[in-house]
Formats: C-alpha cells, sequence, structure tokens
C-alpha cells in the first residue's frame, strides 16, 4: 500500500457493488495507513454518489463514460469498474451495452494516455471467455478462449468485454499505457443491496424466507466464485504488482460448482436443511437473458503468483451477506 502514499486514484463504476467496496476500502486504507490518498468516485448518478460516499473523503465526479472525461488534477492510477450488470439490462439495450465497454473504455485509456498514470487495472468478467474454452476436466488459464454466440443479444456484455480488453492492449502497445485486466469470477457477500436480483441473491432469500430454491435452468452451468473482499484485494495486487499488458483471474479455485450444487449448499448449510431445490424452466426463459450454460473451471494460479490468497468459502460468502442485509 505504500505505492499509494500521496497518489490520487479513479475508480468508475463507482456506485456499483464491486465500485463503492473498492473506494471504501481504499478511504478506510488510507486513513488507518495515513496513505493521504485523493480518490476520486466516477458514475453517472450524482444523487447516489453523494448518499453512498457520505462521510468519506473523496471527490466526485459525476458523468457518463461514453463521454469525454476531464480530470482537472493529476492522477496517478485507475481502477474501470463501469458496466452493466443485469442480464435484462443486456439483452433488452445491447447496443448500448457495447457502446459502454468500448466507448467508454477508450475514454478512459485516453484519460490514462493524457495523464501519463502509473498503473490501471480494468475490470473484466470470466463470461469473457464463452463456452468450449477447454476440454474435459482442464482449468481455463488466461490465455485459452471459447466461443460466443454473436446472434444472442445478451453476448453484448461478454463480447463488450473483449473488446475492451482488446483495447487495453493495444492501447498497451502503441502509447505504452500500464494497463492489466482483471477477469472476475462471479463475486458476492457483504455489501451486496438487498435490492440485488441475480441468482446467489434469490438462493439467500429463499433460505431466510423458509421457501424452497426454484431454478429457471437445469442448474448444470459451472462457474468459480469469489468473496467480494477477496476480489477487491485480487484487484488492488493487480493494480500494484500486476505485469503490464496481462490479465489476471480472480477467482476461489476452491469455490468452483454448478448453480444446482450451489443451491443445494445454500439449502443444506444456510437453511439448515429445511428448505428445497427444484426446477422449473419457463417457456420463455431464452428472452430473460440467461447466461448460455458453461462448463468453467478457473485457474487463479497466476494471481496467486503475485502473493494473492483468497479466504472465504461459499457458506461464509451467504453467512456474511445475510449479516449485513439484517444490519
Amino acid at each position: 500500500m505504500e505505492l499509494l502514499v500521496n497518489c490520487s486514484i479513479l475508480i468508475t463504476g463507482a456506485t456499483g457493488l464491486l465500485g463503492s467496496m473498492i473506494v471504501k476500502t481504499l478511504a478506510q486504507a488510507s486513513f488507518d495507513l495515513s496513505l493521504n490518498l485523493h480518490i476520486i468516485v466516477m458514475a453517472r448518478n450524482e444523487t447516489k454518489l453523494k448518499k453512498m460516499f457520505e462521510g468519506c473523503n473523496v471527490e466526485i465526479l459525476c458523468g457518463d463514460i461514453c463521454d469525454a472525461i476531464n480530470v482537472s488534477n493529476k492522477l496517478d492510477y485507475i481502477i474501470h469498474c463501469a458496466a452493466a450488470t443485469t442480464s435484462r439490462e443486456m439483452i433488452t439495450h445491447p447496443v448500448e451495452n457495447l457502446l459502454t465497454s468500448i466507448e467508454g473504455t477508450k475514454n478512459i485509456l485516453e484519460l490514462a494516455k493524457s495523464k501519463e498514470i502509473k498503473s490501471m487495472v480494468f475490470v473484466s468478467s470470466m463470461e469473457m471467455y464463452g463456452t468450449n474454452a477447454v476440454k474435459g476436466s482442464e482449468k481455463v488459464t488466461e490465455d485459452k478462449l471459447g466461443t460466443l454466440d454473436l446472434t444472442n443479444p445478451r453476448a453484448s456484455y461478454p463480447e463488450g468485454k473483449r473488446a475492451a480488453e482488446c483495447f487495453c492492449f493495444a492501447y498497451r502497445t502503441e502509447y505504452g499505457i500500464p494497463v492489466k485486466v482483471a477477469r472476475l469470477a462471479q463475486t458476492f457477500g457483504a455489501g451486496v443491496a438487498k435490492e440485488e436480483n441475480r441468482v446467489f441473491a434469490q438462493f439467500a432469500k429463499s433460505a431466510i424466507q423458509g421457501a424452497d430454491i426454484v431454478l429457471h435452468t437445469d442448474g448444470s452451468s459451472e462457474g468459480n466464485y469469489c468473496y467480494l473482499a477477496d476480489a477487491v484485494y485480487g484487484i488492488l495486487t493487480i493494480l500494484l504488482k500486476g505485469r503490464n499488458g496481462e490479465a489476471y483471474n480472480v477467482a476461489n479455485e476452491n469455490l468452483h460448482m454448478t448453480i444446482k450444487q450451489m443451491a443445494k449448499i445454500v439449502a443444506k448449510d444456510i437453511a439448515d436443511g429445511k428448505i428445497g431445490v427444484s426446477i422449473d424452466i419457463p417457456e420463455d426463459s431464452a428472452k430473460l437473458g440467461y447466461a448460455p450454460k458453461t462448463k468453467l473451471n478457473i485457474s487463479s494460479e497466476k494471481l496467486r503468483a503475485l502473493g494473492w490468497k483468497p479466504k472465504y468459502n461459499m457458506r461464509d460468502m451467504y453467512e456474511r451477506m445475510i449479516e449485513y442485509w439484517k444490519e
């Protein structure tokens, strides 16, 4: 953290789950460690920015990353988190989703170029790997890439991430921008809003209500998960220790499972076996924007080589998220 002393850092998508936790982590670290870190938080909703970071020593920058971005003072670091996060948004506004990824990332990179920053992290997703990235039980490393169905409007999200990554690596090659990429697994834990409606939050709400978990797919998609605090730690590790022009998977390898397996863990461990798991696939499921069936087992070896190590298991993730809701 000593590399952040007397520095300035911009976090885009600051009102999102990940962005807001990065901001709060940095603000607390700056106070505890006397870093004198100048934190700039950027999002489109000024009211939400002011409410979320009330009492935090941050500078608010309200704007759309698809527009030119102006930071008047010096800038040393950037963490670019801004992105669409809901499946419905991905399929109802695929054009805007793509533009946010492509134009927004280009604008951030132009800012990085003009400010001659020390380091930047673009926050990508495990979804960019697509399907069929590997065969059998082989783990997905950063050099593997699967296929995407470009006729599916939901592909606007993973394809947008791929295009944004390409922009990052192009700016690294042509202009020497010190940019790295963090490819995140599904991330949640304490800090998730009660209004969250993604699958993991629906499972938690079923446990709280004592209602059976109902899957709207066959639950066979495989992926990795990561506790929110572990993911923030991973991103900061990449920012300060990662190699320029490289991508790093941020995933807890011990938390590789199918959606159905996760549902059963919640039913057994979080709801004490008092609820069950059933499957009810709606006829219009294609219109709901569910991610295509995937089989991903992500390797985090490259990030662990930088000294990162996740601490929390699936039960921790759910218990801490539910406790946060109660508080």
